[in-house]
């Protein structure tokens, strides 16, 4: 029997999400308006923010585009924001905007190389404590002087393809059969369910100490973070004068860091300590071996230009040839050139996995245009500058960790950046006074807010991307596992910015 057409618009709505989930939705969309009328703007703009977070901790219920855009649009139209506020926000980040069109869709074509190196380090390295610290460190380092989200997108990349390899086996086909569908368990082996679940356990891990190794690694240079250029134009410093304003506080948090990764996987607590099983390295290394006996000269020659090209993004990234987006469309260009790839539908597929996320990115800058237009975050602001000047810089970097946390890092620094210089040429602080504040801004925005997904956009892009269902890596297990380093990196990072700057 065919459905009414009311019944049809309600099966429609928000897809295969569960129906408890399309009624808070809806719940949400009638508060709001109620909220607005009775508490008024400032307190509706509180609420918004935390159904958008609600949103966001539901990603694997459904992507947080469309519940996060329909309360978007409500904000807009109860004139919470305006059109053109988010469009300025968008403007205002509009390299972020650029380096997740172009540049994720460049490591795209560099898989094959990056699959193959990992892959080597993956089968070399026996023990998961060198691992895991090798994962963490390598994300700090190319953080530095690549951006997060670019090494974000290679460790997506390489988990994907080592999940893909084992699903394919685990499936009951072979390692060269072509297109598996590596999201589809019904095929799934009774002998390799077991396997399956420790292997995403591993990967879990793996892709976690990398993620909270570019958190590491973002904050120290200019580069790391896409607020850290704001914060460095603001201060006047270059990329070494930011480097060691940020060093007494960076270095400390960097070492302690690496030593809770250590700790985590020797212990095994937080979700951390799972190993690789025997018979998923096996076959990682048959496959290895396989790619290894059909490589042509043709795929070697591949191989050698994403190695250049890969060098040639270091280089670009490091010395700032260009914006970070546009240096990453000509890695494009390059890979695609000189690879031969010059279809128009092979070319689209390296933009699927960003696109999306791209546009979740720019809904959450109209929830940033509300906390914006509505100064939800001015009392915090206001609060600290009033406090002696002893206890601003701690302050700051705990406010601007917990503010960070509840919204975007690279919001958070913008707006405090913008305020504390203005004090600043109202001449009612000091230029040395000021350098602190700019360091615990810095700081507190890119250290505490590893606690939640949403805190930063590395973590964000992680949990809304392929990956993360497939290792079943939900909100509140990303925000479990990153429990221990939030702890650590806010307790150093605070100790660094009150006793050591």
């Amino acid at each position: 029997m065919q459905p009414t057409l009311p019944q049809a618009l309600k099966k429609n709505f928000l897809g295969n999400s569960p129906d408890w989930y399309q009624k808070a939705i809806i719940a949400f969309l009638i508060l709001n308006p109620l909220a607005l009328w009775a508490f008024g703007p400032f307190v509706t703009g509180w609420l918004i923010i935390g159904e958008f977070i609600f949103t966001l901790a539901m990603a694997l219920k459904c992507y947080p585009l469309q519940p996060g855009g329909l309360l978007a649009i409500e904000a807009v139209l109860m004139g919470l924001a305006s059109p053109d506020a988010v469009y300025n926000e968008a403007v205002s980040n509009f390299q972020v905007i650029l380096l997740l069109m172009f540049m994720v869709a460049g490591i795209y074509f560099m898989r094959d190389m990056l699959l193959f190196v990992f892959t080597k380090i993956l089968l070399s390295v026996k023990s998961k404590i060198v691992l895991s610290f090798l994962f963490c460190f390598a994300g700090a380092f190319l953080s530095a002087f690549l951006d997060a989200l670019t090494v974000t997108a290679v460790l997506i990349t390489i988990s994907v393809g080592f999940y893909s390899v084992y699903h394919k086996v685990a499936s009951g086909k072979k390692i060269v059969d072509e297109g598996h569908d590596h999201s589809d368990d019904q095929h799934l082996g009774n002998s390799h369910r077991d396997n399956l679940e420790q292997f995403r356990a591993f990967l879990r891990s793996l892709i976690m100490h990398g993620a909270v190794g570019t958190a590491l690694g973002g904050v120290t240079t200019l580069v790391g973070e896409p607020q850290n250029l704001l914060i460095a134009e603001k201060a006047g410093w270059n990329f070494i004068e930011f480097f060691l304003h940020m060093a007494p506080v960076t270095m400390p948090v960097l070492v302690f860091g690496l030593l809770t990764c250590v700790l985590l996987e020797k212990f095994k607590v937080f979700g951390y300590g799972g190993a690789l099983p025997e018979d998923v390295r096996v076959i990682l290394q048959e496959s290895s071996d396989h790619d290894a006996a059909r490589r042509t000269q043709s795929d070697k020659a591949a191989l050698i230009v994403q190695s250049v090209v890969a060098l040639i993004l270091v280089m670009g990234l490091a010395f700032h040839w260009a914006a970070v987006g546009l240096i990453g469309l000509m890695v494009i260009v390059l890979l695609t050139a000189f690879n031969g790839i010059t279809e128009e539908h092979r070319i689209g597929h390296a933009f699927e996995e960003a696109l999306p996320f791209t546009a979740l990115l720019v809904v959450f800058f109209a929830i940033v245009a509300v906390i914006h237009e509505q100064h939800l975050f001015s009392p915090v602001i206001n609060a600290v500058l009033a406090m002696p000047e002893s206890a601003q810089p701690g302050m700051f970097f705990l406010a601007n960790g917990v503010l960070s946390m509840i919204s975007d890092n690279v919001f958070v620094a913008t707006v405090y950046i913008n305020e504390v210089t203005a004090v600043l040429n109202a001449g009612d602080i000091s230029r040395a006074h000021y350098d602190k504040l700019v360091i615990a801004i810095n700081t507190g925005t890119n250290l505490p807010s590893v606690a939640t997904p949403n805190g930063q956009a590395a973590f964000l892009f992680l949990l809304t991307s392929a990956l993360a269902p497939l290792i079943r890596l939900s909100y509140m297990r990303m925000v479990i596992m990153a429990l221990p380093y939030t702890i650590v990196l806010t307790i150093v990072g605070l100790y660094g910015v009150v006793y050591l700057l």
